[in-house]
Protein backbone atom coordinates (compact mmCIF):
# COMPACT_ATOMS: atom_id res chain seq x y z
CA UNK A 1 0.00 0.00 0.00
CA UNK A 2 0.97 3.64 -0.27
CA UNK A 3 2.17 5.69 2.56
CA UNK A 4 -1.09 7.83 2.92
CA UNK A 5 -3.26 4.58 3.06
CA UNK A 6 -0.49 2.96 5.74
CA UNK A 7 -0.61 6.11 7.73
CA UNK A 8 -4.61 5.87 7.75
CA UNK A 9 -4.28 2.02 8.79
CA UNK A 10 -1.91 3.45 11.84
CA UNK A 11 -4.41 5.49 12.55
CA UNK A 12 -6.86 3.54 13.23
CA UNK A 13 -5.08 0.72 14.93
CA UNK A 14 -4.25 3.74 17.27
CA UNK A 15 -7.78 4.81 17.91
CA UNK A 16 -8.55 0.92 18.36
CA UNK A 17 -5.73 -0.41 20.57
CA UNK A 18 -7.17 2.92 22.69
CA UNK A 19 -10.60 2.36 22.86
CA UNK A 20 -12.08 1.47 26.09
CA UNK A 21 -14.89 0.08 27.76
CA UNK A 22 -17.47 1.43 30.37
CA UNK A 23 -15.07 0.28 33.26
CA UNK A 24 -11.79 2.00 31.94
CA UNK A 25 -10.64 -1.30 30.40
CA UNK A 26 -9.10 -1.38 26.86
CA UNK A 27 -11.53 -3.31 24.61
CA UNK A 28 -8.73 -4.88 23.24
CA UNK A 29 -6.44 -6.08 26.05
CA UNK A 30 -2.96 -5.23 25.78
CA UNK A 31 -1.29 -8.44 25.55
CA UNK A 32 -3.41 -9.00 22.36
CA UNK A 33 -2.36 -5.63 21.22
CA UNK A 34 0.08 -6.65 18.27
CA UNK A 35 2.83 -4.56 17.78
CA UNK A 36 2.55 -2.98 13.85
CA UNK A 37 5.96 -3.62 11.57
CA UNK A 38 6.06 -1.13 9.03
CA UNK A 39 8.56 -2.06 5.97
CA UNK A 40 9.09 -0.13 3.28
CA UNK A 41 12.33 1.79 0.96
CA UNK A 42 14.13 4.33 2.66
CA UNK A 43 13.07 7.87 2.35
CA UNK A 44 9.58 7.50 1.71
CA UNK A 45 7.85 8.97 4.68
CA UNK A 46 7.53 6.18 7.28
CA UNK A 47 8.85 7.91 10.25
CA UNK A 48 7.34 11.41 8.90
CA UNK A 49 3.86 9.87 9.46
CA UNK A 50 4.31 8.61 13.21
CA UNK A 51 4.84 12.04 14.43
CA UNK A 52 1.73 13.36 11.71
CA UNK A 53 -0.52 10.48 13.66
CA UNK A 54 0.63 11.08 17.07
CA UNK A 55 -0.49 15.08 17.20
CA UNK A 56 -3.79 13.67 15.03
CA UNK A 57 -4.34 11.21 18.07
CA UNK A 58 -4.07 13.47 20.51
CA UNK A 59 -0.79 11.27 22.27
CA UNK A 60 2.68 11.53 23.26
CA UNK A 61 5.63 10.32 21.04
CA UNK A 62 8.75 8.28 21.90
CA UNK A 63 11.49 7.75 18.61
CA UNK A 64 14.37 5.79 18.71
CA UNK A 65 16.56 4.86 15.76
CA UNK A 66 17.82 1.46 17.13
CA UNK A 67 20.71 1.17 14.96
CA UNK A 68 22.04 3.68 17.35
CA UNK A 69 21.86 1.70 20.16
CA UNK A 70 23.52 -1.05 22.01
CA UNK A 71 22.43 -3.95 23.97
CA UNK A 72 23.27 -2.13 27.45
CA UNK A 73 20.88 1.08 26.73
CA UNK A 74 18.23 -1.12 25.04
CA UNK A 75 17.54 -3.92 28.43
CA UNK A 76 19.32 -1.89 30.82
CA UNK A 77 22.54 -2.37 32.92
CA UNK A 78 23.55 -5.13 34.96
CA UNK A 79 24.69 -5.09 38.89
CA UNK A 80 24.21 -7.16 41.73
CA UNK A 81 21.90 -8.14 44.11
CA UNK A 82 21.73 -9.94 47.13
CA UNK A 83 18.48 -12.33 47.55
CA UNK A 84 17.29 -15.66 49.75
CA UNK A 85 16.73 -18.75 48.49
CA UNK A 86 15.60 -21.43 50.64
CA UNK A 87 17.61 -19.58 53.52
CA UNK A 88 20.35 -19.48 51.48
CA UNK A 89 21.87 -16.08 50.64
CA UNK A 90 22.92 -15.66 46.89
CA UNK A 91 23.89 -13.19 44.28
CA UNK A 92 21.90 -12.69 41.55
CA UNK A 93 22.26 -9.99 38.20
CA UNK A 94 19.38 -7.58 38.03
CA UNK A 95 19.43 -4.55 35.30
CA UNK A 96 18.92 -1.04 35.60
CA UNK A 97 15.46 0.44 33.85
CA UNK A 98 15.93 0.51 29.67
CA UNK A 99 16.86 3.72 28.63
CA UNK A 100 14.00 3.45 25.89
CA UNK A 101 11.47 2.43 28.83
CA UNK A 102 12.43 5.09 31.18
CA UNK A 103 12.21 7.53 28.05
CA UNK A 104 8.40 6.56 28.02
CA UNK A 105 7.68 7.46 31.47
CA UNK A 106 9.76 10.66 31.40
CA UNK A 107 7.38 11.69 28.07
CA UNK A 108 4.54 10.77 30.47
CA UNK A 109 5.54 12.93 33.25
CA UNK A 110 7.04 15.98 30.95
CA UNK A 111 3.57 15.92 28.78
CA UNK A 112 0.58 14.93 31.01
CA UNK A 113 -0.12 12.16 28.47
CA UNK A 114 -0.39 8.55 30.01
CA UNK A 115 -0.70 7.30 26.28
CA UNK A 116 1.17 7.29 23.58
CA UNK A 117 3.26 5.36 20.84
CA UNK A 118 6.51 3.89 20.73
CA UNK A 119 8.32 4.14 17.47
CA UNK A 120 11.64 1.78 17.17
CA UNK A 121 13.11 2.87 13.61
CA UNK A 122 15.54 0.37 11.23
CA UNK A 123 14.36 -2.89 13.64
CA UNK A 124 15.71 -5.14 11.28
CA UNK A 125 18.75 -3.85 10.81
CA UNK A 126 20.44 -4.44 14.43
CA UNK A 127 24.07 -5.78 15.24
CA UNK A 128 24.00 -9.58 16.22
CA UNK A 129 24.03 -8.82 20.00
CA UNK A 130 20.89 -6.78 19.77
CA UNK A 131 18.99 -8.64 17.34
CA UNK A 132 17.43 -10.84 20.93
CA UNK A 133 16.89 -8.25 21.95
CA UNK A 134 14.52 -7.31 19.55
CA UNK A 135 12.81 -10.26 19.08
CA UNK A 136 11.69 -10.12 22.65
CA UNK A 137 10.51 -6.61 22.73
CA UNK A 138 8.56 -7.35 19.57
CA UNK A 139 6.95 -10.89 21.18
CA UNK A 140 6.60 -9.57 24.62
CA UNK A 141 6.59 -6.35 24.22
CA UNK A 142 9.50 -5.79 26.42
CA UNK A 143 12.99 -4.70 27.38
CA UNK A 144 14.70 -6.93 29.43
CA UNK A 145 13.11 -7.06 32.71
CA UNK A 146 10.84 -4.39 31.94
CA UNK A 147 7.68 -3.90 30.06
CA UNK A 148 6.01 -1.09 28.16
CA UNK A 149 3.41 0.26 29.57
CA UNK A 150 -0.41 -0.46 28.86
CA UNK A 151 -1.96 2.48 26.47
CA UNK A 152 1.62 2.63 24.67
CA UNK A 153 1.05 1.19 20.88
CA UNK A 154 4.31 0.05 19.37
CA UNK A 155 5.28 0.70 16.20
CA UNK A 156 8.18 -0.51 14.58
CA UNK A 157 9.37 -0.10 10.79
CA UNK A 158 12.71 -1.48 8.73
CA UNK A 159 13.67 -1.22 5.22
CA UNK A 160 13.59 -4.66 2.55
CA UNK A 161 16.28 -6.27 2.31
CA UNK A 162 17.17 -5.45 -1.61
CA UNK A 163 17.80 -1.77 0.66
CA UNK A 164 20.58 -2.11 3.08
CA UNK A 165 22.67 -5.67 3.24
CA UNK A 166 22.36 -5.14 7.23
CA UNK A 167 18.78 -6.25 7.30
CA UNK A 168 17.86 -9.29 9.31
CA UNK A 169 14.64 -11.54 8.56
CA UNK A 170 12.30 -12.07 11.63
CA UNK A 171 11.41 -15.79 12.04
CA UNK A 172 8.03 -16.84 11.94
CA UNK A 173 7.04 -17.10 16.05
CA UNK A 174 8.12 -12.86 15.56
CA UNK A 175 6.07 -12.42 12.50
CA UNK A 176 2.99 -14.04 13.73
CA UNK A 177 2.73 -11.35 17.13
CA UNK A 178 2.92 -8.44 14.66
CA UNK A 179 1.05 -6.76 11.83
CA UNK A 180 3.10 -6.40 9.29
CA UNK A 181 2.52 -3.53 6.89
CA UNK A 182 4.02 -3.54 3.77
CA UNK A 183 4.26 -0.23 2.09
CA UNK A 184 5.54 1.28 -1.59
CA UNK A 185 6.66 4.29 -3.24
CA UNK A 186 3.76 6.34 -4.75
CA UNK A 187 3.89 9.80 -6.48
CA UNK A 188 0.11 10.40 -6.21
CA UNK A 189 0.31 9.83 -2.84
CA UNK A 190 3.53 11.37 -1.91
CA UNK A 191 2.19 14.57 -4.54
CA UNK A 192 -1.13 15.39 -1.97
CA UNK A 193 1.35 15.57 0.70
CA UNK A 194 3.58 17.89 -1.65
CA UNK A 195 0.78 20.46 -1.48
CA UNK A 196 0.10 20.31 1.75
CA UNK A 197 3.17 21.29 2.77
CA UNK A 198 4.13 23.60 0.65
CA UNK A 199 6.80 22.07 -1.81
CA UNK A 200 8.52 23.95 -4.40
CA UNK A 201 6.79 24.16 -7.07
CA UNK A 202 9.64 23.37 -9.31
CA UNK A 203 9.89 19.62 -7.86
CA UNK A 204 6.00 19.52 -8.12
CA UNK A 205 5.97 20.60 -11.79
CA UNK A 206 9.10 18.33 -12.98
CA UNK A 207 7.55 15.15 -10.95
CA UNK A 208 4.33 15.53 -12.98
CA UNK A 209 5.99 15.64 -16.01
CA UNK A 210 8.64 12.78 -15.08
CA UNK A 211 7.04 10.44 -12.17
CA UNK A 212 9.22 7.74 -13.06
CA UNK A 213 12.16 9.84 -11.70
CA UNK A 214 10.41 10.52 -8.34
CA UNK A 215 12.09 7.19 -6.53
CA UNK A 216 15.20 5.57 -7.75
CA UNK A 217 17.61 3.15 -6.29
CA UNK A 218 20.48 2.34 -8.57
CA UNK A 219 23.65 -0.13 -8.12
CA UNK A 220 26.23 1.02 -10.30
CA UNK A 221 30.05 0.57 -10.74
CA UNK A 222 30.75 3.69 -8.88
CA UNK A 223 28.11 2.57 -5.59
CA UNK A 224 23.94 3.32 -5.13
CA UNK A 225 22.15 6.02 -7.25
CA UNK A 226 19.58 7.21 -4.88
CA UNK A 227 16.69 9.08 -5.78
CA UNK A 228 13.81 9.52 -3.04
CA UNK A 229 11.03 11.28 -1.24
CA UNK A 230 13.06 12.66 1.62
CA UNK A 231 15.49 13.95 -0.94
CA UNK A 232 12.89 15.72 -2.55
CA UNK A 233 11.25 17.12 0.59
CA UNK A 234 14.56 18.19 1.62
CA UNK A 235 16.05 19.41 -1.26
CA UNK A 236 12.52 21.39 -1.44
CA UNK A 237 13.29 23.47 1.62
CA UNK A 238 16.78 24.23 0.35
CA UNK A 239 15.31 25.96 -2.87
CA UNK A 240 12.85 27.92 -0.84
CA UNK A 241 15.34 29.64 1.35
CA UNK A 242 17.81 30.30 -1.76
CA UNK A 243 14.74 32.04 -3.87
CA UNK A 244 13.83 34.41 -1.12
CA UNK A 245 18.22 35.15 -0.38
CA UNK A 246 18.68 35.05 -4.38
CA UNK A 247 20.51 32.13 -4.84
CA UNK A 248 20.12 29.83 -7.41
CA UNK A 249 20.05 25.87 -7.23
CA UNK A 250 22.73 24.36 -9.94
CA UNK A 251 23.52 21.08 -10.75
CA UNK A 252 26.25 21.17 -7.77
CA UNK A 253 23.56 21.81 -4.85
CA UNK A 254 20.34 19.23 -6.82
CA UNK A 255 22.98 16.12 -6.53
CA UNK A 256 24.01 16.48 -3.14
CA UNK A 257 20.02 15.70 -2.36
CA UNK A 258 19.07 13.58 -5.68
CA UNK A 259 22.16 11.47 -6.07
CA UNK A 260 21.66 9.84 -9.24
CA UNK A 261 23.64 12.16 -11.89
CA UNK A 262 20.98 12.16 -14.65
CA UNK A 263 18.24 12.89 -12.61
CA UNK A 264 20.02 15.53 -10.97
CA UNK A 265 21.24 17.13 -13.87
CA UNK A 266 17.70 16.77 -15.62
CA UNK A 267 16.26 18.76 -12.48
CA UNK A 268 18.51 21.39 -12.40
CA UNK A 269 18.02 22.13 -16.38
CA UNK A 270 14.44 22.37 -15.20
CA UNK A 271 14.65 24.65 -12.59
CA UNK A 272 16.79 26.88 -14.27
CA UNK A 273 13.79 26.83 -17.23
CA UNK A 274 10.84 27.28 -14.06
CA UNK A 275 12.57 30.07 -13.16
CA UNK A 276 12.99 31.65 -16.79
CA UNK A 277 9.23 30.99 -17.18
CA UNK A 278 8.16 33.33 -13.70
CA UNK A 279 10.15 35.90 -15.63
CA UNK A 280 9.23 35.56 -18.97
CA UNK A 281 5.51 35.14 -18.13
CA UNK A 282 5.43 37.92 -15.41
CA UNK A 283 3.12 35.63 -13.05
CA UNK A 284 3.18 38.15 -10.40
CA UNK A 285 1.16 40.31 -13.39
CA UNK A 286 -1.18 37.45 -14.22
CA UNK A 287 -2.84 36.70 -10.67
CA UNK A 288 -3.02 40.99 -10.31
CA UNK A 289 -5.54 40.81 -13.86
CA UNK A 290 -2.59 42.07 -15.98
CA UNK A 291 -2.96 39.54 -18.77
CA UNK A 292 -0.92 40.19 -21.78
CA UNK A 293 -2.09 38.31 -25.08
CA UNK A 294 1.28 37.94 -26.45
CA UNK A 295 1.84 35.34 -23.01
CA UNK A 296 -1.25 33.68 -23.76
CA UNK A 297 -0.58 33.00 -27.54
CA UNK A 298 3.15 31.87 -26.61
CA UNK A 299 1.84 29.81 -23.87
CA UNK A 300 -0.90 27.76 -26.02
CA UNK A 301 1.69 26.64 -28.60
CA UNK A 302 4.88 25.91 -25.92
CA UNK A 303 5.79 22.79 -24.93
CA UNK A 304 4.62 20.53 -22.80
CA UNK A 305 6.88 21.20 -19.75
CA UNK A 306 6.09 24.58 -19.97
CA UNK A 307 3.02 24.62 -19.70
CA UNK A 308 3.23 22.70 -16.82
CA UNK A 309 5.62 24.59 -15.06
CA UNK A 310 3.45 28.15 -15.73
CA UNK A 311 0.43 26.38 -14.61
CA UNK A 312 2.56 24.71 -11.45
CA UNK A 313 4.16 28.53 -10.37
CA UNK A 314 0.01 29.86 -10.86
CA UNK A 315 -0.68 26.97 -8.34
CA UNK A 316 1.78 27.60 -6.11
CA UNK A 317 1.77 31.20 -6.04
CA UNK A 318 -2.16 30.65 -5.23
CA UNK A 319 -1.65 28.30 -2.73
CA UNK A 320 1.14 30.29 -1.09
CA UNK A 321 -1.30 33.28 -1.18
CA UNK A 322 -4.28 31.21 0.55
CA UNK A 323 -1.75 29.98 3.35
CA UNK A 324 -0.77 33.58 4.31
CA UNK A 325 -4.40 34.20 4.77
CA UNK A 326 -4.95 31.33 6.97
CA UNK A 327 -1.77 31.40 9.03
CA UNK A 328 -2.92 35.24 9.57
CA UNK A 329 -6.30 33.84 10.65
CA UNK A 330 -5.08 31.57 12.97
CA UNK A 331 -2.71 34.33 14.17
CA UNK A 332 -5.52 36.80 14.60
CA UNK A 333 -7.89 34.43 16.48
CA UNK A 334 -5.33 33.21 18.74
CA UNK A 335 -4.77 36.70 19.58
CA UNK A 336 -8.19 37.68 20.18
CA UNK A 337 -9.01 35.14 22.70
CA UNK A 338 -5.97 35.72 24.89
CA UNK A 339 -7.67 39.80 24.59
CA UNK A 340 -10.80 38.70 25.22
CA UNK A 341 -9.67 36.91 28.41
CA UNK A 342 -7.32 39.79 29.81
CA UNK A 343 -10.17 42.13 29.14
CA UNK A 344 -12.34 40.48 31.57
CA UNK A 345 -14.22 43.19 33.73
CA UNK A 346 -12.32 45.60 32.44
CA UNK A 347 -14.37 48.50 34.37
CA UNK A 348 -12.96 47.32 37.44
CA UNK A 349 -9.21 47.39 36.43
CA UNK A 350 -6.31 49.77 36.53
CA UNK A 351 -3.76 50.05 33.74
CA UNK A 352 -0.94 47.69 36.00
CA UNK A 353 -4.03 45.36 36.29
CA UNK A 354 -4.48 44.98 32.80
CA UNK A 355 -0.74 44.95 31.86
CA UNK A 356 -0.81 41.95 34.33
CA UNK A 357 -3.48 40.08 32.99
CA UNK A 358 -2.13 40.32 30.04
CA UNK A 359 1.57 39.37 31.20
CA UNK A 360 -0.56 36.33 32.96
CA UNK A 361 -1.72 35.45 29.23
CA UNK A 362 1.71 35.83 27.86
CA UNK A 363 3.14 33.36 30.57
CA UNK A 364 0.23 31.10 29.87
CA UNK A 365 1.34 30.48 26.57
CA UNK A 366 5.10 30.44 26.97
CA UNK A 367 4.16 27.34 28.66
CA UNK A 368 1.65 25.79 26.26
CA UNK A 369 4.60 26.43 23.90
CA UNK A 370 7.10 24.38 26.26
CA UNK A 371 4.40 21.66 26.26
CA UNK A 372 3.87 21.42 22.66
CA UNK A 373 7.90 21.12 21.94
CA UNK A 374 7.83 18.32 24.87
CA UNK A 375 5.38 16.45 23.21
CA UNK A 376 7.11 17.12 19.68
CA UNK A 377 4.37 19.00 17.56
CA UNK A 378 5.01 19.45 13.98
CA UNK A 379 2.23 21.86 13.29
CA UNK A 380 4.81 24.83 12.92
CA UNK A 381 2.79 26.83 11.81
CA UNK A 382 0.41 26.45 14.81
CA UNK A 383 3.43 26.98 16.82
CA UNK A 384 4.58 30.20 14.60
CA UNK A 385 1.38 31.44 15.05
CA UNK A 386 1.50 31.31 19.17
CA UNK A 387 4.90 33.18 19.32
CA UNK A 388 3.82 35.52 17.02
CA UNK A 389 0.98 36.37 19.39
CA UNK A 390 3.43 36.25 22.36
CA UNK A 391 5.61 39.21 20.46
CA UNK A 392 2.56 40.85 19.85
CA UNK A 393 1.49 40.97 23.60
CA UNK A 394 5.21 42.11 24.29
CA UNK A 395 4.47 44.98 22.06
CA UNK A 396 0.96 45.46 23.21
CA UNK A 397 2.54 45.96 26.92
CA UNK A 398 5.25 48.78 25.71
CA UNK A 399 2.54 50.60 24.24
CA UNK A 400 0.30 50.62 27.77
CA UNK A 401 3.62 51.63 29.63
CA UNK A 402 5.01 53.90 27.70
CA UNK A 403 1.24 55.77 27.20
CA UNK A 404 1.03 56.46 30.83
CA UNK A 405 -2.91 55.66 30.98
CA UNK A 406 -4.59 56.24 33.81
CA UNK A 407 -7.36 53.80 33.70
CA UNK A 408 -7.99 49.95 32.16
CA UNK A 409 -10.29 51.38 29.71
CA UNK A 410 -8.26 54.04 28.18
CA UNK A 411 -5.26 50.86 28.31
CA UNK A 412 -7.72 48.99 26.51
CA UNK A 413 -8.95 51.04 24.09
CA UNK A 414 -5.14 51.54 22.71
CA UNK A 415 -5.14 47.36 22.51
CA UNK A 416 -8.53 47.61 20.82
CA UNK A 417 -7.06 49.84 18.41
CA UNK A 418 -4.13 47.74 17.76
CA UNK A 419 -5.75 44.79 17.40
CA UNK A 420 -8.21 46.21 14.77
CA UNK A 421 -5.14 46.73 12.45
CA UNK A 422 -4.76 43.29 12.40
CA UNK A 423 -8.08 42.69 11.55
CA UNK A 424 -7.74 44.98 8.62
CA UNK A 425 -4.61 43.59 7.54
CA UNK A 426 -6.37 39.72 7.47
CA UNK A 427 -9.14 41.62 5.15
CA UNK A 428 -6.59 42.86 3.21
CA UNK A 429 -4.62 39.30 2.60
CA UNK A 430 -7.82 37.73 1.92
CA UNK A 431 -9.20 40.17 -0.54
CA UNK A 432 -5.96 40.04 -2.11
CA UNK A 433 -6.44 35.91 -2.31
CA UNK A 434 -9.39 36.64 -4.16
CA UNK A 435 -8.14 38.76 -6.88
CA UNK A 436 -5.26 36.57 -7.58
CA UNK A 437 -7.52 33.20 -7.85
CA UNK A 438 -9.45 35.65 -10.25
CA UNK A 439 -6.36 36.68 -11.98
CA UNK A 440 -5.09 32.99 -12.49
CA UNK A 441 -8.98 31.90 -13.99
CA UNK A 442 -8.77 34.80 -16.37
CA UNK A 443 -5.47 33.95 -17.72
CA UNK A 444 -6.25 30.36 -17.75
CA UNK A 445 -9.64 30.88 -19.64
CA UNK A 446 -8.47 33.24 -22.41
CA UNK A 447 -5.32 30.66 -22.99
CA UNK A 448 -6.72 27.21 -23.01
CA UNK A 449 -10.31 27.75 -22.30
CA UNK A 450 -12.11 24.29 -21.32
CA UNK A 451 -9.25 22.63 -21.92
CA UNK A 452 -6.59 19.45 -20.60
CA UNK A 453 -4.59 22.25 -19.35
CA UNK A 454 -7.81 23.40 -17.53
CA UNK A 455 -7.73 19.86 -15.43
CA UNK A 456 -4.12 20.27 -14.55
CA UNK A 457 -4.83 23.47 -13.31
CA UNK A 458 -7.74 22.70 -11.45
CA UNK A 459 -6.59 19.33 -10.24
CA UNK A 460 -3.66 21.70 -8.91
CA UNK A 461 -6.22 23.28 -6.70
CA UNK A 462 -8.26 20.26 -5.66
CA UNK A 463 -4.87 19.08 -4.52
CA UNK A 464 -3.84 21.94 -2.34
CA UNK A 465 -5.70 21.66 1.14
CA UNK A 466 -5.52 25.86 1.56
CA UNK A 467 -6.90 26.41 -2.18
CA UNK A 468 -9.72 24.09 -1.13
CA UNK A 469 -10.64 25.67 2.14
CA UNK A 470 -9.98 29.40 0.62
CA UNK A 471 -12.59 28.73 -1.97
CA UNK A 472 -14.75 26.91 0.07
CA UNK A 473 -15.27 29.74 2.60
CA UNK A 474 -14.74 32.47 -0.31
CA UNK A 475 -16.50 31.48 -3.08
CA UNK A 476 -15.57 31.24 -6.61
CA UNK A 477 -17.89 30.98 -9.50
CA UNK A 478 -15.44 30.12 -11.99
CA UNK A 479 -13.92 27.11 -9.70
CA UNK A 480 -17.49 26.30 -9.18
CA UNK A 481 -18.37 25.83 -12.95
CA UNK A 482 -14.86 24.37 -14.05
CA UNK A 483 -15.45 21.83 -11.41
CA UNK A 484 -18.71 20.81 -12.32
CA UNK A 485 -17.63 20.65 -15.57
CA UNK A 486 -14.69 18.47 -15.04
CA UNK A 487 -16.50 15.66 -12.18
CA UNK A 488 -19.09 15.39 -15.06
CA UNK A 489 -16.78 14.06 -17.32
CA UNK A 490 -15.34 12.36 -14.80
CA UNK A 491 -18.42 10.58 -13.97
CA UNK A 492 -18.79 10.19 -17.75
CA UNK A 493 -15.91 8.46 -18.24
CA UNK A 494 -16.54 6.03 -15.41
CA UNK A 495 -20.00 5.04 -17.08
CA UNK A 496 -18.26 3.89 -20.30
CA UNK A 497 -15.44 2.04 -18.43
CA UNK A 498 -18.59 0.19 -16.75
CA UNK A 499 -20.16 -0.28 -20.34
CA UNK A 500 -16.93 -1.32 -22.05
CA UNK A 501 -16.28 -4.04 -18.57
CA UNK A 502 -19.52 -5.34 -19.00
CA UNK A 503 -18.98 -6.12 -22.86
CA UNK A 504 -15.80 -7.72 -22.16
Amino acid sequence: MNIRRAKEEIRNTIIAYLKKDALGEYEIPYVRQRPVLLIGPPGIGKTAIISQIAEECGVALVSYTITHHTRQSAIGLPFIEKKLFGGKEYSITEYTMSEIVASIYNKIEATGLPEGILFIDEINCVSETLAPTMLQFLQEKRFGNHRIPEGWVIIAAGNPPEYNKAVRDFDVVTLDRVRKIDVEEDFNSWKAYAYENRIHGAVIAYLEARKENFYSVETTVDGKNIVTARGWDDLSGLMKVYDESGIQVNYDVVIQYIQNPRIARDFANFADLYRKYASDYNVDEILEGRIRESSCERLRGASFDEKLSVISLLTDRLSSSFSEVYQRSDYVNRLFEVLKRAGSGIKEKSAEDVLGSIKDEQSKLYAFLELEQEKGTSDRNALRAVKRVIATLDSYMNGISSGHYRSGEDAFDYVRGEFSKETEELEEVTDKGEKYLAGAFSFMELTFGESQEMVIFMTGLNASPSAVRFIRENGSEQYDRYNRSLLFDEKRREVLKEMEDIGS
